[in-house]
């Protein structure tokens, strides 16, 4: 394979000899008709330069761009055109002729750049963009719900990885499989101990499942339901579509289950997780119970006081029972773990504070922000605990949560303006971990946005999903079934939506966008 650097020099380069003298471009007051008379030699101007098919010169949005939202495209190479035009895919037509700026040299990828905006194109159609020199970009739509089955396939990951139960084709399609890891495990510590702890969802391909990750990725989805309620419906396409409760709620609830299977009801405390093996020398596979571990029981207790609060409206009796759990394995940090605080337990009392009202839990919460260290970076966990206190009921130190603001705000600002000075409007980088980082820092700005309602940070939250889906170096789309270059054709571990960890933030970014655009 022709590496991409060098593919899109040698390609510009036969493009541009192809180009050369043969179109005129538009200067100030002129209009289009008068640009499309060439001058020639021929007895009839013929357009000679021939446009390449697939050519990740000219970087979009894969899947596209809603109807009324700022639609932009990067232009890459050292010779520049002056215009695009913006063509309609089923006709050939010339829609949109539009003019590059901004043309700027940066050294960490030894790549000049232009932009062109095309947010004037808003009839609903595909389209695909050409330029002289440069050639021709993939295609892409308009219209007005692209993202929703997006975002209803990135809530549908979860159901795939579903442990224990039949997945039918109704509902999981080529993902569907048999009932997994239904027999019980033994615990590492004794395995003359076995315990059911069957159900959750995978989180590798062994089927692994851990506490401590769950619970994260489990409250960065209810706090995207907190704030985005009406962008999630009963309509998902699981087997609980249509009982009356949001499909998010039922689908972590599914989770929430196995996680009170993962507590010791005598002590409170909470297992690890479960570690599956494949047996040396025998058919299947082994299960082993992690031993207990503190941050399990933080982790455990933050998530299950969340569920609780957010599930009340739906089943009274069952969220109380998750708070029950929580408060079980709040009380077994407080008998073992001592003077022990870190990010965790913060969340989980700022958590069972919101839902319960102990006042024990908000002493903890106070002293631990007189102590915090405002200018430390900001950490996923922190960040939930944050945005808990500040949105409780319950009576709060307002000093306290007029500093939490101020961090929050500050972290925003920050993100987008390392994302305005980047090449490709986002923080520069690149690969799986880079993505992650990203994902990470939408979620801080979406939070920030819908505090604030700030134009500017919905832009760059588009402009983060438009990398995603296609508009960054290697004019890859990392999302599932989007594109025609997608990340399956050169990486597999490059999916966003196959990360157990980065979904969660996806899910929690096309919220607040697809929320948005239906209001």
């Amino acid at each position: 394979m022709i590496p991409y650097k060098i593919k899109r020099a040698v390609t510009a380069g036969l493009v541009l000899l192809l180009t050369a003298g043969c179109a005129a471009m538009p200067q100030n007051g002129e209009t289009q008709e008068e640009v499309n008379i060439i001058t020639s030699m021929e007895d009839e101007p013929q357009l000679t330069y021939e446009v390449p098919v697939s050519l990740p010169n000219i970087l979009i949005n894969q899947l596209g761009y809603i109807t009324d939202s700022t639609k932009t495209a990067i232009f890459c190479g050292e010779e520049m055109p002056r215009v695009f035009h913006v063509i309609r895919a089923d006709t050939g037509e010339i829609v949109y002729t539009g003019y590059l700026e901004d043309k700027a040299y940066y050294d960490e990828i030894r790549e000049y750049i232009s932009y062109g905006d095309l947010s004037a194109v808003t009839e609903p159609g595909t389209y695909y963009i050409e330029a002289p020199i440069l050639g021709r970009s993939y295609s892409f739509m308009v219209g007005d719900d692209l993202y929703d089955q997006i975002f209803r396939e990135a809530c549908r990951q979860y159901y795939y990885n579903r442990c224990g139960m039949t997945l039918t084709t109704e509902y999981a399609g080529e993902k569907a499989h048999n009932a997994c890891h239904t027999g019980k495990a033994v615990l590492r510590e004794n395995i003359s101990i076995s315990l059911d702890v069957s159900g959750g969802w995978h989180q590798d391909e062994m089927g692994s499942k851990d506490v401590v990750m769950a619970a994260k990725n489990i409250g960065v989805m209810l706090l995207s339901y907190e704030l985005y309620e009406e962008s999630f419906g009963d309509n998902m396409g699981i087997p609980e579509s249509g009982n009356g409760i949001p499909d998010i709620l039922d689908e972590i609830k599914y989770e929430i289950e196995w996680l009170l299977k993962m507590q010791d009801q005598a002590t409170g405390a909470v297992y690890a997780g479960v570690t599956v093996y494949n047996q040396n020398g025998a058919k299947g596979t082994v299960s082993y119970v992690e031993p207990v571990k503190m941050e399990s029981a933080k982790a455990f207790a933050m998530v299950l006081a969340k569920f609780s609060y957010l599930y009340q409206d739906y089943d009274t009796e069952y969220a109380t029972n998750c708070l029950k759990a929580a408060d079980r394995a709040w009380k077994y940090m407080e008998l073992n773990a001592g003077e022990q605080t870190d990010p965790w337990k913060f969340a989980a009392a700022a958590e069972l504070y919101r839902a319960s009202g102990q006042q024990s839990c908000h002493r903890f919460i106070t002293e631990y922000l007189l102590k915090a260290d405002w200018d430390e970076e900001l950490d996923e966990v922190t960040f939930l605990g944050y945005v808990t206190y500040i949105s409780t009921k319950q009576q709060v130190n307002l000093e306290l949560c007029e500093n939490i603001t101020k961090v929050l705000t500050q972290k925003a600002e920050e993100i987008s303006e390392n994302a305005r000075g980047s090449e490709y409007l986002v923080e520069q980088g690149e690969g799986q971990e880079h993505n992650l980082i990203l994902l990470q820092n939408m979620m801080y700005l979406t939070m920030v946005d819908y505090m604030i309602s700030n134009h500017e940070y919905e832009t760059v939250i588009e402009n983060h999903l438009h990398y995603f889906m296609g508009r960054n170096s290697q004019a890859v789309s990392y999302i599932d079934n989007v594109g025609e270059n997608n990340y399956r054709q050169t990486d597999e571990s490059l999916g966003i939506m196959k990360n157990f960890d980065a979904d969660s933030k996806l899910i929690f970014m096309l919220s607040e966008i697809v929320g948005n655009h239906r209001n």
